[in-house]
């Protein structure tokens, strides 16, 4: 089930200044797995809703697979929808809860009990439950709460599912393996699924493309890999996981960061001009200069040691292997850049690996 997003505009109820969706636009193919991710008030919610019909657009159209549904009731878009708390009826069984969608059908469309009876039961095995029908739900655990309310939304069969921040409740152990069960369970059903989360991670794990959203509006929308890669601007570099920012110039086709102890590198092909580069803690490296800095470790992770580097007017901390880290003087080094990305007028204008031009003495110094 396809679903397409054209200029939506939403207002906040009695805030007519306050915008929610400014001019939305978005295409969601069918199967596909898209995780709508932003800060809070970013629009990511709203958005949601709108195409599940509990909210209405001030303007703009809601296309599902190319129909048009403003007009339509909830019920009538079969989109099967999970609330960030569940919203489990306490004094339903389990069954009961399941079969809800179902058992408040109209006459003519509702299947027999014995058919919604099976129903059930095929939900409850797909769930891996099969033993917790007649449990009510405050005997179950978050994620066993958290799987019921997902069969409950898929009861009635729809082919569009719509989650918004499922995993908020749970731990982080009982989250990973409840987010890779919904994948799983994604591609077994053929579903086209549409996710809300403040975690990026998540996000990045469990989607084939991330919508970046921002004041009601969408920054990026792209796969992983090039979200990481190419991030359209600092916010979105920022949002999608640690980062460090250095000012600079760009000068005969070298960025010199303003920084002090931080080396000079090629971005071949960008204008001269002031600049932004922009980095993931490991993508970073120190050499032997004799510059007055100090280093100092303060963690490890994953094989990876957390170092703290005090360039002299900034403190910074980068993450290098253990082995390396391990040989690392104590002081007298410089901060060398080997991936980055440069930002303009806040937009990406280059994104690059450091070029094998720096001179022989510092190259054969690198730690």
């Amino acid at each position: 089930m396809s679903v397409r997003i054209e200029t939506l505009v939403r207002r906040a109820p009695g805030a007519a200044e306050k915008v929610l969706l400014r001019g939305v636009s978005l295409d969601v193919p069918d199967g596909g797995f898209v995780a709508l991710v932003g800060p809070s008030g970013a629009g990511k919610t709203t958005l949601l809703r709108s195409i599940a019909g509990l909210d209405a657009p001030e303007s703009g159209h809601v296309i599902i697979d190319g129909r048009a549904v403003e007009g339509l009731a909830p019920r009538e878009r079969n989109v099967g929808f999970v609330f960030q708390n569940y919203a489990l009826f306490r004094h339903m069984t389990v069954a009961k809860n399941i079969s809800f969608g179902l058992d408040v059908l109209p006459r003519r469309k509702r299947p027999s009990k014995n058919d919604i009876a099976a129903r059930v039961t095929e939900l409850l095995t797909l769930i891996q439950l099969p033993d917790l029908s007649q449990a009510y739900p405050e005997r179950l655990s978050g994620g066993q709460r958290q799987r019921v309310a997902l069969a409950r939304a898929l009861a009635t069969g729809p082919r569009l599912l719509l989650l918004d921040e499922p995993f908020g409740a749970l731990d982080p152990v009982v989250r990973r393996t409840v987010r890779a069960w919904i994948r799983s369970l994604h591609d077994q059903l053929g579903l086209t699924t549409i996710l809300v989360t403040h975690d990026q991670e998540e996000a990045l794990d469990v989607a084939d493309r991330v919508v970046v959203m921002q004041d009601g509006q969408i920054v990026q929308d792209a796969d992983p890999q090039t979200l990481e890669q190419e991030p359209a601007t600092p916010f979105v570099m920022e949002f999608l996981g640690e980062s460090l920012r250095f000012e600079g110039q760009v000068s005969a086709g070298r960025f010199v960061p303003n920084q002090m102890n931080v080396e000079a590198f090629s971005v071949a092909g960008l204008v001269d001009g002031p600049a932004t580069a922009m980095i993931r803690p490991h993508e970073a490296c120190l050499e032997n200069t004799g510059a007055d800095t100090t280093v100092h470790r303060i963690g490890a992770r994953y094989g990876m040691a957390r170092l703290s580097v005090d360039l002299g007017t900034r403190m910074v901390e980068i993450l290098r292997p253990e082995t390396e880290a391990a040989t690392l003087p104590a002081a007298g080094v410089s901060l060398v850049i080997k991936e980055a990305r440069l930002f303009r007028d806040g937009k990406l204008a280059w994104a690059g690996g450091l070029a094998e031009d720096r001179p022989a003495h510092d190259m054969a110094a690198q730690i």
